[in-house]
């Protein structure tokens, strides 16, 4: 019998949450797992992780999963005929899968676990969410579009129609610092603080530099950052099991969570501007002219 391919991604950055990389890498996973196989169980176990009651989560049940999407940083998994099973696994969650589920329904209690789906073959994944704030969010609907986080969604910064124009255009009038900007999902979808300081990192520009005074030039080379950080962490990831994809995005982070290290570029040591409920890395030498940014603890700029 196969073993369960379930990591727990022990050491973690806590602040690092499943941005548009490691969520494309879980709808690929979840594609070739999934399709074509019957859910016949889908069993709560922390009830705050359900937002919807109508369709019933019994309405899962029975339906073959025909489809799994991504819409910035949640989950689709579509079923022929019946509701949309979404989620959003929040800063700390994360989906286990499992070659064979444990027989007997899950007790409910004070673990991670907060919700088991069933396959027809015994296989299935289980949702877990560490920590004291439970953020994870499941939720069955008739389109996703009902779901209020994807409904306000920014354009997926990986589509074919997302050109440097169109990044202008969201860029243009924005008085925010860049940092900010990048992680508006109504901005643009799937970019989270992790994926953000690479970004900029490899733009060699400030976090604090104001959205709205980028150059042509500046924006291009924003944009090229962008689309390059991205894709390039969605390749690293392809095909990377489930339980393994924490592991593999904090190694291919040049900066973020990287304070105290050189800077793989230019040897530099990373410095950090930390937040009430976050923190940032940047490299002064590639970003900010050698300057150290003042550290502005409780700052209230990226709520």
């Amino acid at each position: 019998m196969s073993q369960p391919r379930a990591v727990e991604g022990r050491g973690w950055h806590p602040g690092s949450m499943p941005e548009l990389p490691e969520v494309e890498a879980l709808r690929n996973f979840l594609g070739d797992h999934l399709v074509g196989h019957e859910i016949v169980r889908v069993l709560p176990v922390a009830i705050s992780v359900l937002k919807t009651y109508e369709p019933p989560l019994s309405a899962l049940e029975g339906r073959e999963v025909v489809a799994v999407h991504r819409h910035g940083k949640f989950l689709d998994l579509e079923t022929d005929g019946g509701p949309r099973f979404v989620t959003h696994l929040a800063r700390a969650g994360w989906l286990h899968w499992k070659d064979r589920l444990p027989d007997g329904p899950p007790r409910p209690g004070k673990g991670p676990l907060a919700m088991r789906v069933a396959l027809e073959t015994g296989e299935g994944f289980d949702l877990t969410e560490a920590g004291t704030q439970k953020r994870l969010a499941v939720y069955v609907v008739r389109d996703p579009g009902e779901v209020p986080g994807v409904a306000r969604l920014g354009p997926d910064p990986l589509a074919d129609d997302f050109d440097e124009a169109r990044f202008a255009k969201l860029l243009h009038g924005e008085r925010r610092q860049l940092k900010g900007a990048l992680r508006d999902q109504s901005l643009i979808a799937g970019v989270g603080n992790a994926y953000s300081d690479e970004i900029l990192h490899a733009a060699k520009m400030s976090p604090f530099k104001l959205a709205s005074s980028l150059t042509p030039e500046e924006t291009g080379r924003l944009y090229e950052a962008l689309r390059t950080t991205l894709a390039d962490a969605v390749e690293r990831s392809h095909g990377i099991a489930a339980g393994r994809l924490k592991a593999e995005k904090k190694s291919g982070l040049r900066v973020h969570g990287r304070t105290g290290e050189s800077c793989p570029v230019c040897g530099d040591t990373i410095r950090e501007v930390s937040f009430s409920d976050s923190s940032l890395q940047y490299c002064p030498t590639c970003q900010t002219g050698g300057k150290p940014l003042a550290d502005r603890r409780m700052s209230k700029f990226l709520k």
